[in-house]
């Protein structure tokens, strides 16, 4: 376990990032690019940032690297094309109703280490239609998954609900 003075020396390492996520936030909520919004963004991240930094110990998990941004697109990509496909494939199953639903909550193992890897992999998994992430505990996430097929093991649910979404993660995230 860190002692507070390894936290609080966290604060300088990461307010850039935390300063460029609170701008970006206030930019897409205010819907405009004027220079009046780019400076009350910026006064209310560069505060937020002052305040807050510190204790924002859940960017420990992101990897500096100058190709971040690029994996972060490739990232929201890939979810982007998943979220598709399985809006398309539960549709299916609620149109036809001769497709089989075989609920089940299943383990899904991951490699990500870092508690914001964790926290972006089970959030992408719910978000995903007819996935949810019932619980997430060490290297285990407990998922409910509305079509389980027929002698699933934990490796091949972590292959079909995860595995794409935890390479793409794993570029940018620790």
């Amino acid at each position: 376990m860190r002692d507070d003075a390894e936290s609080r020396s966290l604060g300088p390492v990461y307010a850039p990032l935390v300063f460029a996520v609170c701008l970006l936030l206030w930019l897409l909520l205010a819907g405009s690019l004027s220079r009046d919004e780019w400076i009350a963004g910026g006064v209310v991240a560069a505060s937020v940032t002052g305040l807050f930094a510190s204790r924002l110990t859940i960017f420990r998990g992101f990897r500096f690297r100058w190709l971040a941004p690029w994996y972060i697109l490739r990232y929201l990509g890939g979810f982007f094309v998943d979220l598709v496909v399985a809006n398309a494939q539960l549709a299916l199953r609620i149109l036809n109703p001769s497709l089989p639903i075989r609920p089940r909550i299943v383990e899904v193992r991951t490699g990500l280490r870092s508690p914001l890897g964790r926290l972006l992999l089970a959030n992408s998994i719910t978000l995903t239609p007819g996935t949810l992430t019932v619980d997430v505990q060490e290297d285990r996430l407990l998922v409910h998954w509305v079509y389980c097929p027929p002698g699933s093991d934990h490796a091949s649910a972590t292959e079909c609900i995860a595995a794409a979404t935890e390479r793409r993660l794993a570029r940018f995230l620790k």
